[in-house]
């Protein structure tokens, strides 16, 4: 099955976090997104893989 792009909010319902997480994630942690004009898209995929690299993770856990 081809991966297909998936948008913000589908993204926000794979991950279980909010919107604002993301963009987050987008903008200070370099979570993998391609913006088409005013969207944002997501492979699922990738961002399986970031989330795998530890993308995702709480940076205040890593801290202890």
């Amino acid at each position: 099955m081809q991966d297909r792009w998936i948008s913000l909010q589908e993204a926000c319902n794979y991950l279980g976090v909010k919107r604002h997480t993301i963009i987050r994630w987008i903008e200070q942690r370099g979570m993998p997104a391609s913006k088409v004009g005013k969207l944002w898209r997501f492979k699922t995929a990738d961002i399986d893989e970031w989330v795998k690299k530890g993308g995702a993770s709480d940076v205040r856990e890593s801290i202890k």
